[in-house]
């Protein structure tokens, strides 16, 4: 593909992952119960539960714990305590930004990412504001080793129903409609690749640059507080990043 890499903009929240393992593990655990509770428990019925099953593994959830969580949430039964609430706002130098929550207090949440936004620069808004500059696109993670053979690869991708492919140096990710995407990541799986993670993701369709180092650090800052929170399970923006 050429232009700007979409996998750039999903890396930094990769990244982050490593650093904050035991709070990345509520938050699945959250999404995993919330999603038990919607569709059962068995992922080969609800693709939802199957795609953040494999976002644990690649999160490197242990298998037991997310057992236990699925057999916990279809064991309690009931409706769910979370509710999805998305926010948009606008960060440093107008750097738009999207925040997928699931909580149990609304006002609780929204107060607090409202004093992040303020706290470094940035301001809440309205529903609608920045979502309308963002795509929501199916994102397959491919791990690649020396026995795969990245012609082939390309080759098997393009026979599916997919929209692009990044092949980079040991990762492919491949970009699909939301609705294709657990279709086309079983296919892949029936071909033999391992599947590091298959989820949906908001890319943006216009980047922002930033070249001051302080406004970056905010930017920095406000997003670190966004990921910390538990409430937010994703976190978007359309910084352009190298």
């Amino acid at each position: 593909m050429s232009g700007h890499s979409k996998w750039n903009n999903i890396k930094r929240k990769k990244e982050k992952t490593d650093a904050q393992r035991a709070k990345i593990f509520t938050k699945i655990g959250r999404q995993i119960s919330v999603a038990v509770k919607e569709a059962g428990a068995d992922p080969a019925v609800n693709n939802k539960l199957k795609e953040l099953i494999l976002k644990a593994k690649s999160n490197n959830v242990p298998n037991d714990n997310i057992s236990r969580i699925i057999k916990k949430a279809a064991g309690e039964g009931g409706k769910n305590d979370y509710e999805e609430i998305i926010y948009e706002g606008y960060g440093p130098s107008g750097v738009d930004i999207i925040v997928e929550t699931l909580t149990n207090n609304r006002n609780r949440t929204a107060g607090d990412l409202r004093h992040y936004f303020d706290k470094f620069g940035g301001n809440l808004g309205q529903t609608g504001c920045v979502s309308f500059l963002f795509e929501s696109k199916g994102v397959i993670e491919i791990l690649l080793d020396d026995l795969i053979n990245k012609d082939k690869l390309l080759e098997d991708s393009l026979a599916l129903d997919i929209e692009d492919i990044e092949i980079l140096d040991d990762i492919a990710i491949v970009y699909t409609e939301p609705k294709n995407l657990s279709e086309i990541t079983s296919s892949l799986e029936k071909l033999n690749y391992k599947i590091n993670s298959s989820e949906i993701n908001k890319i943006p369709n216009t980047y922002v640059n930033i070249s001051d180092p302080d406004v970056l650090l905010k930017l920095e800052r406000l997003l670190d507080m966004l990921e910390d929170n538990d409430d937010v399970q994703n976190v978007w923006n359309n910084l352009f990043e190298e």
